[in-house]
């Protein structure tokens, strides 16, 4: 073997190496937040105590535990690995780097459909939100993909036809804000905000379902990925369906960004800063990148929300806002970074 092969070999396997590490170093960090993230509280309850409560009955710690921090630490890790996940996908099929769950419109048209069924039953109905969220952004996806059949499955058609709605669902969810009562304004202001404390089990199971069932679909396709980032008609020379692939992937995109958001409300930022965190690592192999930029997310997002019910205690900061705090920063951070050209 010649000294170029010997030295090729050498960076993959440093490179399989460094991604190996992200992902434990991930893995093991999100684990530690999580931890914190039950610890924390008004309860004054200890890591032992809060330990000893996750599997045995400990009376009033197993009871705020597993009724109250645990559902949201799971949701809050769930809605971050899905919108970190979709994030990525976005920016591949997109080749954008700006790319993000709420690009394409489809977080401004389930903040629609949510605020339309806080307007109609005059309140807030945890399950009626979230339904009118997901039929919404699922009707948002819809009509990207009809406008991309009509004039070709480009990404700048993809890219105008998501600012058009997001202007468009945000025109019309200002409408409905408009003509609503004082309490109707309340519930949508909050539902904007963003908040894990409505989680419950029923809805982490169908948050889950949504998340987690296209996963497979997206690792399957990860190689495709790849070579989609590289230029759609080198794509097409190496046998990829580009316009499918395009099709299939906004799809089930649209779809876990919906199941990420639907119970929660709208939690910015995301599926833009955690795919950018986890490429400057590990490099754009979706075949670790997807994963490592779920876990990442849902790091942040469990981060952000311990942070949240720690900075200004008793008061609760909502998760959106914190998490814009801690992407903020870091996309200003892209931008004078971008002379780096790691994309």
């Amino acid at each position: 073997m010649n000294p170029e092969s010997v030295e090729l070999c050498r960076g993959y396997a440093d490179q399989a190496a460094t991604r190996t590490l992200f992902l434990v170093a991930a893995l093991m960090a999100l684990a530690l937040a999580m931890l914190t993230g039950l610890c924390v509280g008004a309860s004054g309850l200890g890591v032992r105590e809060v330990l000893a409560s996750l599997v045995t009955d400990t009376g009033r710690a197993h009871s705020i535990v597993w009724m109250l921090r645990l559902p949201r630490i799971l949701m809050g890790a769930l809605v971050g690995f899905g919108l970190g996940m979709a994030g990525s996908v976005f920016q591949a099929i997109l080749k954008n780097p700006l790319a993000s769950p709420y690009t394409l419109g489809v977080g401004s048209g389930a903040g629609f459909g949510a605020v339309s069924v806080i307007m109609l039953c005059g309140g807030f109905n945890t399950w009626g939100v979230a339904g009118g969220a997901f039929v919404c952004a699922m009707l948002s996806a819809g009509l990207i993909l009809g406008v991309a059949r009509l004039r070709r499955a480009s990404t700048e058609t993809m890219i105008l036809a998501g600012i058009a709605q997001m202007f468009l669902f945000s025109s019309l969810t200002s409408l409905l804000q408009y003509m609503g009562t004082m309490e109707q304004v309340h519930e949508v202001v909050f539902w904007f905000f963003g908040s894990l404390s409505k989680a419950g089990w029923g809805e982490i199971a169908l948050a889950a379902f949504m998340i987690l069932v296209p996963v497979p679909f997206f690792l399957r396709r990860a190689w495709d990925l790849d070579l989609l980032c590289q230029g759609d008609e080198s794509a097409l020379a190496l046998g990829v369906n580009v316009k499918g692939l395009r099709m299939a992937a906004v799809i089930m995109a649209s779809l876990v960004t919906a199941g990420g958001i639907c119970f929660t409300g709208v939690i910015g930022f995301v599926g833009l800063v955690a795919p950018h965190i986890t490429r400057l690592v590990i490099g754009g192999d979706h075949h670790t990148l997807l994963p490592a930029s779920g876990l990442v997310g849902a790091l942040i997002v469990v981060a952000a929300d311990t942070l949240g019910h720690t900075l200004w205690a008793p008061q609760v900061i909502p998760i959106g806002i914190m998490t814009a705090f801690i992407g903020v920063p870091f996309f200003f951070y892209l931008l004078l970074q971008r002379s780096r050209e790691y994309w």
